[in-house]
Order: C-alpha cells, then structure tokens, then sequence
C-alpha cells in the first residue's frame, strides 16, 4: 500500500479549486475535478473514490479496461491520452467522456463505433493552443471547421474543448492558453449549442488553479493527488 494519502490530497485540491469557484462567482459545481490515475494500481485510486471522487482520468486503453471491473459501477473514466482509432471499440461504451478528440479521422472511428453499440459518447475536441509539436490537436486556425466536421457526425455530442498547456515551473505562464481556450469556445460556437454550457478541459496539477480562474469545467490532476508517474508502466 502507498505511504502517500491520496484521499486527503484529492479532498485538499477539491476544497482548493471550490475556493476558487466561489471567489471569482461560478457555482460550486461549475467545474469538475479529475483524479489523473494513469499508471497507479487501483489500491491508491480507492481511498480517493472514498474521499468523494467518481471522475477518474485514464492515458490509455488498456488501463481502463484493467480497472473497469475492479473499480465501483458509478466511476465516471474520462480517455485523456492519445486515442488509436482500432483501440475505440473496446471504450467507447465504457467511458463518460473522450477528451482527446483530436482528428476527423478518429472522430469518424467513434462514431461508427457509437452507431454499431446504439450509443451517445461525449467528446471534446483536442486543440493544441500552445502550437507545441510534441502534443496532439488541432490548431487555433483549424478548430473552427474542425468542430462543424465532426457535428456533422451522428451519435457524438460535442460538449467542448480539451488542451494540454505546456510545462511550466508557473502556472500563470498558462494563463494566456486557457483564456485563448475560453475564446476559442465562443469563436466555434459551442456555447450556442442547445444552449448548454460549454466544457473547457484544462489544467493539471501545477497550473489548474490559474484554469479554474480562467473556466475550466474539467481540470485534470495526477501527481497532485497521486505522487509522481511511474514511468515503467
């Protein structure tokens, strides 16, 4: 059993980002906080489970499918990593949502997938605002014909936008790719469909507390809770 208390870092981060929401005036439920549980064993995903959490973010496939039987039934799994198009058959009825929707090509692939199982799958779409080549998504300049392909596909409900912001020693150097992200979700006109709320997908561990200031709706938290990688897996 790890020595590190995941529970009470995960109720710590949770009370912080609910601080958050208050001070800057969004409801208290305006923005959800993702336990980042890739490569950890479900032994340290539990007491975070116990401490309140149903939202857990996995990297890869194979992780989730590990530890969909082992965790309990109402466990909300998010796909965050990179997503094959041949690995969606084995998610795309088991996950709340896909955050890193980063192509038509793969959009395509969970909609044939979402009409063979006669499901909806909420995605986001992957826009790589920072223009780093080593991440996934799509451009600033591309996201807007990007999101009107994909809605033209049946059985996905596009609820917004996902971006991995670069590294930073300070996150307030991620301020200006969050706001950028909030623009963009206007710019699409994602805000405008059904007149829901759009979901913004932003911020990790050492910058989600400039996310939430800037609208996150999802921020995703790994070694904040968990400790750091193990890169072995």
């Amino acid at each position: 059993m790890s020595e590190i208390d995941t529970g009470k870092n995960y109720k710590q981060i949770n009370d912080e980002m609910r601080a958050i929401l208050a001070r800057t005036g969004r409801k208290e439920d305006a923005c959800t906080l993702i336990a980042v549980s890739k490569t950890k064993p479900v032994e340290m995903m539990l007491p975070v489970y116990e401490a309140g959490c149903r939202d857990f973010g996995e990297n890869k496939v194979q992780e989730i499918m590990d530890k969909y039987e082992q965790m309990p039934s109402d466990t909300r799994w998010h796909m965050i990593g990179h997503l094959q198009t041949n690995k969606v058959k084995y998610i795309v009825d088991k996950v709340y949502m896909i955050h890193s929707v980063d192509s038509v090509h793969l959009a395509e692939a969970i909609s044939k997938e979402a009409v063979k199982k006669n499901v909806m799958v909420k995605i986001l779409l992957e826009v790589n605002v920072a223009c780093e080549e080593s991440k996934f998504g799509v451009t600033r300049e591309e996201c807007i014909a990007f999101y009107e392909e994909v809605c033209k596909l049946p059985n996905l409900d596009v609820r917004g936008l996902m971006t991995i912001a670069p590294y930073v020693e300070d996150g307030e150097d991620n301020r200006q790719y969050f706001a950028l992200l909030r623009q963009l979700s206007v710019d699409t006109g994602i805000e405008k469909n059904d007149n829901r709320s759009v979901e913004l997908s932003m911020g990790m561990s050492g910058d989600y507390k400039v996310a939430v200031e800037e609208g996150a709706t999802f921020i995703r938290v790994g070694t904040g809770i968990f400790g750091e990688r193990n890169y072995t897996v």
